[in-house]
């Protein structure tokens, strides 16, 4: 009881704006992860780093409080991993980074997370392919056998008090900058990661509205990954849409298997969106590898994003991905093609010719959590058309999934308050 009281004192300190040391921040994430706190002081510890943010030493302090409560992995080597401070549906990279990432030779043991203010996560999405609630033995396991792997992180108690508060933010469908920094990075020192590339999606629908805001999380995360001895690489990216069609698990899910298939039908923009981070990783890891492994690199390839493009139109990437889903218990010769979305649809139509001139990707994130996104895997949004496409009158230009006609209704009927897009 003492503890518990030590711990209010500390938020009650944070509420007031004044800095927390090390033991109070311990304190604070032990009794969260015990949950003996509860959702309501934990939510005021979640608005106090909200409102009043945190300083680089309580940065530092949370992640590795977060970290510390939680179980650890350990690996030798390199140990490679990608983030993205998500917030875009629609754009599930890493099921294609990171088969590509271990076709290369390096251990990728991926911790993802389910949606927090998406229509899914990416293990909400793997979860389609393969168990993601793997314990730390048999991630050890998979790793042996595939060299990488994706996970759900609170599988077994990585980082126990991130899911807790997780929850609590999801309510309100947002989190704080420094929140966001912090549980990505406790999940990558958790998981063993030297070497990390983070993509940061800015523009006016996203998480991260500027590139001046942008610019101050790159710096957080670099700041905070040199104290952990981690070597990163931050990418920004203006982002206004979807890297690719598909919203919502199964849909996202397609896409990406798709790309790996080299599918005639695949989205472009997410393999490139895909390649740029797969060969920017490729590009920090190669760094610190053998000599021979750099001269391989040199010799064949002129830089990481060649090297991942050749794994990926090769074949490996796929051939990767279907160990990666063997090693965790799914079915590897899963096709995109078996991938279908829920039974019931609604399409949307033009009613004039014309394009689209923007997307609003926050009222794509609550439509497609109407249709049931992402606990019914089935349901989502398929963008027919996207930015700048010619579109004529009675054109589709995008459609809703269900497995069931009351969420298509109730989506159907909110889109006159929540326009998913801007005419031109």
């Amino acid at each position: 009881m003492e503890e518990k009281n030590q711990a209010i004192a500390a938020i009650r300190k944070k509420l007031i704006g004044k800095k927390l040391n090390y033991k109070e921040i311990y304190l604070i994430m032990d009794q969260i992860a015990q949950k003996k706190l509860g959702d309501v002081l934990t939510t005021y510890f979640t608005a106090s780093g909200f409102s009043k943010g945190f300083s680089d030493d309580e940065l530092f302090y949370l992640t590795k409080a977060m970290v510390e409560t939680g179980e650890k992995l350990h690996f030798k080597g390199i140990v490679a991993d990608k983030h993205s401070i998500g917030g875009i549906p629609g754009t599930r990279t890493t099921m294609i980074v990171v088969p590509i990432v271990a076709a290369a030779g390096f251990k990728i043991p991926k911790s993802s997370s389910r949606a927090i203010t998406t229509p899914g996560g990416t293990a909400d999405d793997m979860e389609i392919l393969a168990p993601v609630m793997l314990p730390k033995k048999k991630i050890y396991d998979v790793i042996e056998k595939a060299n990488g792997c994706i996970v759900w992180g609170g599988s077994f108690n990585i980082a126990p008090a991130d899911d807790v508060i997780i929850k609590v933010e999801e309510v309100l469908l947002f989190e704080s900058y420094d929140k966001i920094l912090i549980s990505i990075m406790a999940k990558k020192v958790a998981f063993g990661s030297t070497h990390v590339v983070i993509d940061i999606p800015w523009g006016n629908s996203t998480k991260v509205k500027k590139l001046s805001e942008a610019e101050i999380l790159k710096k957080k995360f670099e700041r905070l990954a040199h104290r952990f001895g981690i070597k990163i690489h931050v990418l920004l990216h203006k982002t206004e849409e979807p890297a690719g069609r598909g919203i919502g698990p199964v849909l996202e899910t397609k896409e990406a298997l798709m790309v790996l298939e080299q599918d005639e039908n695949r989205s472009k923009d997410l393999e490139v969106r895909s390649i740029n981070l797969a060969g920017a990783l490729l590009d920090l890891c190669i760094q610190d590898a053998s000599a021979e492994q750099r001269e391989f690199v040199r010799k064949n390839y002129s830089n990481g994003r060649a090297w991942a493009t050749s794994i990926l139109d090769s074949g490996l990437a796929l051939s990767k991905m279907k160990e990666i889903i063997e090693a965790q218990g799914g079915n590897p010769k899963v096709k995109s093609s078996d991938l279908r979305p829920g039974k019931y649809s609604f399409v949307l139509k033009a009613g004039k010719r014309g394009k689209i001139d923007s997307f609003d990707i926050k009222n794509l994130t609550v439509i497609a959590r109407l249709l049931g996104s992402p606990k019914i895997k089935g349901a989502g949004i398929y963008l027919n058309k996207k930015i700048g496409e010619p579109m004529e009158k009675n054109d589709v230009i995008c459609t809703f999934y269900s497995e069931n006609m009351y969420n298509i209704k109730e989506a159907k009927d909110s889109l006159l308050n929540l326009p998913l897009f801007k005419l031109v």
